[in-house]
Parts: structure tokens; sequence; C-alpha cells
């Protein structure tokens, strides 16, 4: 069998292959940043790396290119760390175990980070090539993207020259976008005095799972099934027979589609009978419900150890209300943009556990008043329970400039390629385009990638053949960039 390393285009696979190799999850960025850094040495390329944990590297124009306008090649170390219940895996030391599926390379049971680690190796092999034409290049990888844009938040202007960012961070080869929503981040969270357990209970471990998650921004769409908010809508029918919980643990993180959600609960023993009906009819309801979109969903009820200690009732009732409640998903299609979501929310953790409770909340919008107002909503729903709301980072959208000269440019380039124009679209997840553009707003953007399908879930897959497509479209652009 093929090993990825042995793919064409060689340059950026091989970059790919030893990325895989190096932990880099949100937040551990220190290996593949010393990696970068003694890339930057090896190839006797200037180098900075500042406060934010950006790293830039810097490469002359090749001979006779000097006269082009400077392109900044932009994507982002981290990578999102999900993997499958029964897979053993450390995102801090285990190397990502990449395989060739057919016409995908994806990856044993977790998270490929083809996002954007596709994006990170072709701009390696870019900077390593002594075979390409191109002006001055300037490659910007950025720190801590999927949780927060810290990089980007902590760029500060006037360090880069550059006048035209290439963002490599979509997933849809033969699309170029030129706009994405905004985010905004909540941390909600509760204490409770835990009781005793008193009176005869079965312990039991009620768990979704099998659901196939996503990216909270790119496959918002798709009407995926949430654990979280599944899970609390049979604890809301079970509480009525004196179903009671002694731990929550739902979800990952913030920008994931969870995937896989738990709750211990105290079922009374004289309403084990009733209480496994209603599962049944609940795991039968909703398979029902959304049998095309989560055809491997599951519903399990398992023995568990038993608890010492219980949350208070009313603060049960209270919290599996809110989040019941509360909105998730898709909240409004863009009038402006057909087809593409304008506002939507994401459920993506919410646990419970020794007197403290805590949901991570993301809210998207390509306008802005509408994020705001979206997260004021969620955020008046849950002080209405008492609930603290901190309102983590946000980050701007990118407004699209329909009539860019980098736009034109990229579209003659696909066509004298491929024999088509490419598409234009907007996307809802977040890019760091916003963040970068409100630093930098001279630069004209564009975002473009090789198609890449469910990241953010250990489903995560990256098409072969756009690969070698998608470095080809780059490569021609480079050489196309006209004169400053």
């Amino acid at each position: 069998m093929r090993a990825i390393h042995e793919l064409q285009p060689n340059a950026l696979w091989q970059h790919f292959s030893a990325i895989c190799d190096i932990p880099h999850p949100s937040f551990h960025e220190e290996q593949i940043r010393e990696h970068l850094i003694g890339f930057a040495r090896a190839h006797n390329l200037e180098w900075l790396s500042d406060d934010a944990g950006n790293v830039i590297i810097r490469k002359g124009a090749t001979a006779g290119m000097e006269n082009r306008a400077g392109v900044i090649l932009q994507g982002h170390m981290d990578m999102v760390p999900q993997k499958n219940s029964d897979t053993t895996h450390d995102f801090t030391t285990d190397p990502i175990k990449a395989y060739i599926d057919g016409d995908w390379v994806t990856a044993e049971g977790t998270t490929l980070g083809a996002d954007n680690g596709i994006g990170m190796a072709a701009t390696l092999a870019i900077l390593a090539a002594t075979d390409l034409q191109h002006g001055p290049i300037e490659a910007l990888f950025t720190a801590t993207e999927e949780t927060g844009m810290i990089g980007a938040q902590g760029l500060k202007p006037g360090v880069l020259q550059g006048k035209i960012l290439l963002n490599l961070d979509t997933e849809d080869e033969g699309e170029l976008y030129i706009g994405c929503a905004g985010g905004a981040r909540m941390e909600i969270t509760g204490q409770y005095t835990p009781e005793a357990v008193a009176g005869e209970f079965s312990f039991k471990t009620l768990a979704f799972s099998g659901l196939k998650g996503g990216h909270s921004g790119c496959d918002i769409h798709l009407g995926r099934g949430n654990a979280i908010k599944l899970l609390v809508r049979v604890l809301q029918c079970l509480q009525e027979h004196g179903v009671r919980i002694a731990s929550i643990n739902g979800g990952s993180l913030a920008n994931a589609i969870p995937r896989e959600a738990s709750a211990v609960i105290a079922i009374p023993e004289s309403a084990l009978a009733v209480c496994a009906q209603i599962i049944d009819q609940c795991s039968n309801d909703i398979s029902a419900e959304l049998a095309v979109v989560e055809p491997d969903l599951q519903l399990t009820l398992s023995d568990a150890a038993p608890a010492t200690q219980l949350m208070p009732l009313a603060d049960q009732h209270k919290w599996v209300a809110a989040v019941s409640a509360c909105p998730n998903g898709a909240q409004r299609m863009s009038d402006s943009i057909e087809g593409v979501v304008e506002t939507s929310l994401n459920i993506g953790v919410f646990t419970v556990d020794e007197g403290k409770v805590c949901a991570h909340v993301l809210a998207r919008s390509l306008v802005g008043s509408c994020n705001d107002a979206l997260r004021d909503a969620v955020a008046g729903l849950f002080r209405m329970i008492g609930a603290e709301v901190v309102y983590q980072d946000s980050y701007p959208g990118w407004k699209p400039d329909p009539d860019s000269q980098v736009l034109k440019l990229m579209q003659q380039v696909y066509h004298d390629l491929y024999g088509k124009t490419p598409g234009v679209q907007v996307v809802h997840a977040g890019l760091e385009c916003g963040l970068l553009g409100s630093k930098y707003p001279q630069w004209d953007m564009i975002s473009l990638g090789p198609t890449i399908r469910f990241p953010h879930s250990p489903d995560e897959k990256v098409h072969i053949q756009s690969v070698a497509r998608f470095w080809d479209f780059l490569v021609a652009t480079l050489k196309a960039v006209p004169a400053a």
C-alpha cells in the first residue's frame, strides 16, 4: 500500500506527512512552531516568531519577478483534536495515523488535520522549491486558530509587507472564497450543592453515540444531530418519572458539532420498566427523525457504578429546561447569498459533575448585529436560571468584495488551467481573513483550498486529486501575480 508521502505533488505530501507526525492540537503548538523555525533555518530563509506565537517566513522573488506584488500565504498551525470513543490517542504526544482510502486520505479514528495541515504543507513546499516562478513571498502561520483565532488576534499591523493575502484554509477545490461569517463564543457556568443519594435507585449510563458531528460552520446546514441536545431531550422525558442526574459529559469543543454525549443517571427501582420503555420510544423516534443524516446513531442504556451524590432536583429541572430551550443549528439563511447560512448556534460542550455545570456555545453570523443579538438572547436565557455567562473571544466577519482584482486574476488563471470558471463563495465558517483584514485593510484577500470533507470530526478526509489541482492552481497564481 502506498504511503501518503509517495503521492503527487510529492513535495506537498512529504511535508504533510511530516506535519502528521508532529502533535499540534490547539494550545499545544510548540513542536510544530519549532518545526517551522527549523525549516526556515535549514533553507536560509528570514523568519520571526511574534508575541502571539505566529511564525512568519520570508522568501525573495525568483529572478525576473522582483517587481511583482508581494503575496502572503497564510494558514494556521493548530488542528482540532477529535477522536472516536473507542480510539486510544493522545493528541499532545501521538502522531496522526494517516492512510490512503481510495481517492482520499483520512486517519485512523481521529481528525486528520488536513484542516489546516494541507495549507501549511503547500506553503512549505513553495518556500522550499527552486523551480517555481513567483514574486516576494511571506508565509504567515498563525497560532491557535481553532480556539479563538489567538494568533490572528495578536498579529500586529505593519509587520507584513505584501499586498495580496491567499488564505489556504477552505475546503472546496474549484471554489474561491471572498467572505465569511463572524463568530462569538460564550462560556456558561453554574454551581449547585450536590446532595446525598436517598432512596432505592438503579444507576445507569445513558449515552448517544455514532453521530457524524462535524464543523459547526461548514456542516451546520446539514441538519446533523447534536448529541447534547438529544441527550437532554431524553432526560427531560425521564425526569418526570423521578430520574436523577449524577453527571453529564457531552461534546469537547465549541466549534465542533458534538457526536457523543452521556449521563450517569439514577432511576428509581419502581420506575425501571417505564423508563426503559421511554428510552426505547425516544430511540425509535429520534432514529426515524434523523434516519437520513444520522444512520449510525445509537442510544444505549448500560449499568453504571453507583454514584454517591446527585444534582438537586430543582437545579436539574432548571438546567435541563434551559439547554432544551437553547437555540441550536442553523437559525436563518442569508437573503443576499443564496444557499448560505446567515446565522447559527452550536452547543458544543455541556458537563455536569461535582457541583459544577459548564457549557460552551458558539454563535456565528454573516451579519454582526445578528451575531450579537443571538449571543445576547442565549445569555439572557441562561441568566434567567442564575447561570454566569462570560463572553469570550469574538472575531469579525469578512465582508465580500466581488470587485477584487485578485479574484478576477484567479478566475482567469483557473479557467486557463481547467477550462472552466471557479465558483465564488462566502462561507459560514470563520476564517482569519476578517481579523487579518482589520489590521491590514489594504490587502486584497482570497481563500482557497483542496476538497476536505467532515473537518473537526474523526471522519475528516481530503481528496487526493483535488490536492494536485489546488497545488497547480496556487503555483500558477503566484506566477501570474502582476507588478506592484
